[in-house]
């Protein structure tokens, strides 16, 4: 009552069970690492949000790339505003979503080297190609406190670096770019600014970063594994009902041909 696994129809839908099976066990890991990658960039995140505050100078020099493990570093630096070389980050959403813009502005330190800070988001001007009215960055030597955070690259952020912008626009935060820009030392990476707030409450500030949630990646994992435990449970019903429903149409042809054969009873003579 088993050979219909050799047929076609059966070949295919078991071959097809032998796919699924590994697959949903591999995507069932691929959740599950996502969610230890989750779970381990919440941890760095806090860990290095408590830390005490250090010079950025200590963190970060020329040509330096800032590692994975310094990112959202607390970090102070002393300077002066640079505003004529400041420019504008294209295409940058606020807290709520809204799409505008981020207001880079250089920060010459005292030993003539400069550090890139993003003093926060302001909406972009109604003409794209116009420079947005930004708000004025404080006056004379100032102390800021910001996050640190790594060079941004088309590779590692998916931002096009799109060419021939107006002038004082660009698509990406980067130290190398604006240090030929300026003709200065600048150091690598940039200062995500949370102190002083702004007069006016604007630029708006960047939030903290979310380190509290975790997603639905362990949820997704276990469906995964729930669904590959599910296909051979599956296949075994389908052959079970197969194999009922072959044997009942068995019988029912069985009793259709002792019908047919049976011998009729003799007629009774007539008296």
């Amino acid at each position: 009552m088993y050979r219909f696994l050799l047929s076609r129809q059966w070949v295919i839908l078991t071959l097809i069970a032998l796919v699924l099976i590994p697959t949903m066990i591999e995507l069932g890991f691929w959740q599950f690492h996502r969610h230890e990658r989750r779970v381990a960039q919440n941890a760095l995140i806090a860990d290095n949000l408590r830390a005490k505050p250090a010079p950025v100078e200590e963190l970060t020099s020329p040509g330096h790339t800032v590692p994975r493990a310094d990112y959202w570093r607390t970090v102070t630096a002393t300077g002066v505003f640079d505003t004529a070389h400041e420019v504008v980050v294209r295409r940058r959403t606020n807290a709520d979503d809204r799409i505008g813009v981020l207001v880079l502005t250089p920060l010459v330190l005292k030993d003539g080297r400069v550090v890139l800070v993003n003093r926060g988001w302001i909406p972009a001007a109604p003409d794209q190609k116009a420079y947005p009215e930004v708000p004025p960055a404080p006056k004379g030597e100032v102390t800021v406190t910001g996050r640190i955070k790594a060079d941004e690259t088309t590779g590692a952020s998916g931002i096009k670096d799109l060419r021939g912008l107006p002038d004082r626009q660009v698509m990406l935060i980067n130290s190398e770019q604006q240090s030929q820009l300026l003709g200065r030392e600048v150091l690598g990476g940039y200062l995500e600014q949370t102190a002083p707030e702004p007069a006016g409450g604007t630029p708006e500030l960047i939030p903290e970063p979310d380190h509290d949630s975790i997603g639905a990646h362990m949820a997704y994992a276990v469906q995964w594994w729930l669904f590959a435990a599910g296909v051979p449970v599956g296949w075994v019903v389908l052959v079970r009902r197969e194999k009922r429903d072959r044997e009942a149409a068995a019988r029912t042809d069985d009793a259709r041909t002792d019908d047919a054969s049976g011998t009729p009873e003799p007629a009774t003579a007539a008296v």
